[in-house]
């Protein structure tokens, strides 16, 4: 059940960045820059996520 979470928020995290990179242009700027920092974090800890599962890969979860 953890790991569906992790996808979830992984598949996430990567569309808002994506979102963000290609409406650069229609965005607000005060929105702008809160949104860019949350998006970063958000993509940093999916990287982070997908680290630690394949450091995981084959362990006993008990």
């Amino acid at each position: 059940m953890v790991s569906n979470s992790y996808l979830i928020f992984i598949i996430l995290a990567f569309t808002l960045g994506g979102v963000l990179i290609m409406k650069r242009d229609t965005i607000p700027a005060p929105l702008k820059k809160w949104m860019a920092l949350t998006a970063v974090i958000m993509v940093c800890l999916a990287f982070y996520l997908i680290v630690y599962s394949l450091l995981n890969i084959g362990s006993n979860p008990q």
